[in-house]
């Protein structure tokens, strides 16, 4: 058996104590790490709780969201419905008081009806009880006072009846003299429109004609008061300007430039000064000639003047100087026909549209301004008015302004006298009517006078006469902003109601 010593017993004790401190730590350091574990767990359990609580929340609002937007989509359908039936109820309320206006009227009309069935009941009996008391002559003349009261209508229709014939006579009267005012004059083709392109000999032209630093291009800008365009286009530039006169001029010039080779501002002036001269001189032998081919004489200079300047300007390809002659021949060859002056006539119909010379330099209408024009060299007043009046500016004082409306309207409306083909005029006329025709309300539409005129046609029962006045601007604005066209439209709205019955 072993002994133990002092010495073992002190390692012994060491030993022990050793391995208990040692395990001592151990299981300290295992309390820790389940402490920091637990901990761990606590707070990843924590985190998910919180995510999990979030993702509840996200999918709570998400299914709010949707929900309201569900209600939303609903209230907005509802809402449809309901502007829906107001429209409907708006409509039926409308026909409701249509209807009730159209009973009242009815009801008036009984009582009128009643009214006079008692009053006709009344004289009757009056008439019975007067002719008991009458003798054989008083009764012989009362029934011839009666028979002659109740032929008066027959009478009156007979006269209605003739009358009518009358006017339909006047107007085959009419028909002839203007197919034979047409027939016995006639015009060339339309005119071709004066070129504003001038051709050159070299595209080294065109540098010449700028010049250094454009002094060429805006001398000669500056002198005709027209715009010189020069671009890309080889062998051409272009004369731009409102004033055909101005542009004649400037074509000359700068023809007569480009065939001279000397191209600066001193030989650009001399050039349009020659240009101008040869313009005037070509414009008085224009207007003399236009004169003296309807032998009007003794006219004033700037009268001539003015009418050879209409050889410059155009209206859908058509002349106006030739325009005027025309208008003058049918305007003297219709009043010879019926009787009016026939110098009269034709002075009227060649002056008709001398404004559009000046319309630039005055404010007004062509019509108004050439009529002022006219007036101030002392022409005769029905002359004047005819000129004034032939856009139903101003009322007419005369035959001979109807006589100009109506040779103006045949000469430029002729086939062939302006550049629109037969297929376009028909397109815009059936536009025109088709846009009338597109308005809530309007029964028929009918383009009248070459299409200068729209008659539009509403029902009587659907539209009001403010209504009336309501459309009749509304296709005023949509004419105007939709269609290109020379002159005027006026337009007009009928509403009419009629009421007819049958005695048998």
């Amino acid at each position: 058996m072993y002994n133990f010593n002092f010495i073992d017993v002190v390692y012994i004790l060491l030993g022990a104590v050793v391995t208990f401190l040692i395990l001592r730590n151990v299981v300290a350091y295992s309390i820790k790490d389940a402490v920091r574990s637990a901990h761990e767990i606590k707070e990843i359990a924590r985190k998910e709780a919180e995510l999990e609580s979030r993702q509840r929340v996200a999918e709570s609002e998400l299914l709010l969201e949707r929900k309201k937007s569900d209600l939303e989509k609903d209230l907005n359908a509802r809402k449809r419905e309901l502007d829906e039936w107001e429209i409907r109820i708006d409509k039926q309320t409308r026909e409701l008081r249509l209807d009730r206006g159209s009973l009242k009227r009815r009801e008036l009309e009984l009582v009128e009806r009643r009214q006079s069935v008692e009053q006709a009941q009344f004289e009757y009996r009056k008439r019975l009880e007067k002719i008991a008391e009458m003798s054989k002559a008083n009764a012989i003349e009362a029934l011839k006072q009666e028979l002659r009261a109740e032929c008066s209508e027959e009478i009156a229709q007979m006269k209605n009846e003739m009358l009518g014939e009358s006017q339909e006579k006047i107007r085959e009267e009419a028909r002839r003299v203007v197919v034979d005012a047409i027939q016995r004059f006639s015009t060339s083709a339309t005119s071709e429109m004066s070129a504003t392109i001038i051709k050159l000999p070299n595209e080294e032209m065109k540098g010449r004609l700028i010049g250094r630093e454009g002094r060429n291009i805006h001398s000669f800008e500056a002198a005709t008061g027209t715009t010189l365009m020069i671009d890309d286009t080889p062998g051409s530039v272009l004369v731009s300007s409102f004033d055909p006169v101005r542009r004649e001029i400037a074509k000359i010039a700068l023809e007569k430039l480009v065939a001279d080779g000397r191209i600066h501002p001193g030989t650009i002036e001399e050039a349009v000064k020659a240009a101008e001269v040869e313009i005037k001189e070509n414009v008085i032998k224009l207007g003399e000639s236009a004169a003296a081919s309807l032998k009007i004489r003794n006219l004033d200079s700037e009268i001539t003047t003015l009418l050879g300047k209409l050889h410059f300007y155009l209206s859908n390809n058509q002349r106006t100087l030739e325009h005027s002659v025309e208008t003058a021949y049918l305007c003297s060859i219709m009043a010879s026909e019926i009787g009016l002056n026939p110098e009269i006539a034709k002075r009227a119909g060649l002056f008709h549209d001398i404004g559009k010379a000046v319309t630039h330099e005055y404010e007004g209408s062509h019509a108004s301004v050439g009529a002022m024009i006219l007036k101030s060299h002392g022409e005769v007043p029905f002359v004047v008015n005819a000129v004034a009046a032939h856009h139903d500016e101003v009322p007419m004082t005369s035959s001979y302004a109807v006589l100009v409306q109506v040779a103006d309207t045949l000469s430029s409306t002729r086939p062939g006298a302006r550049n629109e083909t037969l297929d376009g005029y028909v397109k815009r006329i059936d536009s025109l009517e088709k846009m009338a025709l597109s308005f809530s309300g309007v029964r028929d539409s009918y383009a009248l006078r070459a299409g200068r005129e729209l008659r539009v046609i509403v029902e009587p029962d659907a539209v009001t006469d403010v209504d009336a006045g309501s459309i009749a601007r509304k296709i005023r604005q949509r004419i105007e902003e939709e269609y290109t066209f020379p002159g005027t439209i006026r337009v007009t709205v009928i509403r009419e109601q009629r009421f007819s019955e049958t005695a048998t």
